[in-house]
């Protein structure tokens, strides 16, 4: 069956979310704007997420998973994604199902001019702390970026595969894929979404997620922006 998106969703320890995740994916697959797989992303997770998994996609055609021999962090499970993504277009949500499947049809209807569409939490259903920690380091970021996005952490994304692949993925960089289209001469957007509470299973970053290692990260793509290495056959035989 030809797909035309591949939605991404990293697990870590997610076994109390992983029937919802199941039930609201392929609530969204059925009724898409486009043809959509799902594809589980198993980051070395120490409960019963991988065999939860494996269950989901014994019963859904269209869900697929790989494992990791161990946790290897956000970046890692979102970089495997697009290395094992076989579509044109690949989209990322977070197994928490703070925000909703159903509004990657909202990203769809911008992505024929862009290249990268980002959703925008404007209205976040997070703690005080956690919602400012993460304005600090939103606005931080975009001091070294210049990206123009407010919400670059947001965990609901579609990107063109062909872009996704050439980004040069380090930890933390997750934060950063709006930054790295841009290196690459992309097109990216912003688009507000619905955000919700979490409602099972435990946050997986803390303050020093949200600022001190950002702040670090910063740092590690100017290297990659003064390094970054693009270009563009316009002839071959």
């Amino acid at each position: 069956m030809d797909y035309n998106l591949t939605i991404i969703v990293p697990v870590f320890n997610e076994e109390e979310n992983l029937i919802r995740v199941e039930e609201k994916l392929k609530e969204y697959t059925l009724s898409s704007r486009v043809k959509t797989q799902v594809l589980l992303v198993n980051d070395g997770s120490k409960d019963g997420s991988e065999k939860l998994m494996i269950e989901i996609c014994d019963r859904n055609p269209e869900f697929n998973y790989i494992s990791f021999e161990k946790n290897c962090g956000l970046s890692a499970a979102i970089k495997a994604g697009f290395d094992y993504s076989t579509t044109n277009l690949t989209g990322y949500i977070d197994s928490d199902l703070q925000t909703d499947p159903f509004d990657f049809d909202l990203l769809l209807e911008e992505i024929e001019n862009y290249d990268l569409i980002t959703g925008y939490r404007h209205e976040r259903k997070d703690s005080g702390i956690k919602n400012l920690s993460s304005h600090v380091a939103n606005t931080v970021r975009n001091w070294f970026t210049h990206d123009g996005m407010d919400d670059t952490g947001c965990p609901l994304k579609i990107i063109r595969t062909d872009y996704a692949k050439r980004i040069p993925m380090f930890k933390g960089l997750h934060r950063f894929l709006p930054a790295m289209i841009l290196l690459q001469g992309g097109r990216i957007k912003q688009v507000p979404i619905k955000h919700f509470p979490r409602i099972a299973g435990t946050p997986k970053f803390g303050l020093r997620n949200r600022l001190v290692k950002p702040l670090m990260d910063c740092f590690g793509y100017l290297w990659m922006k003064k390094n970054y290495i693009n270009y563009k056959v316009y002839k071959k035989s």
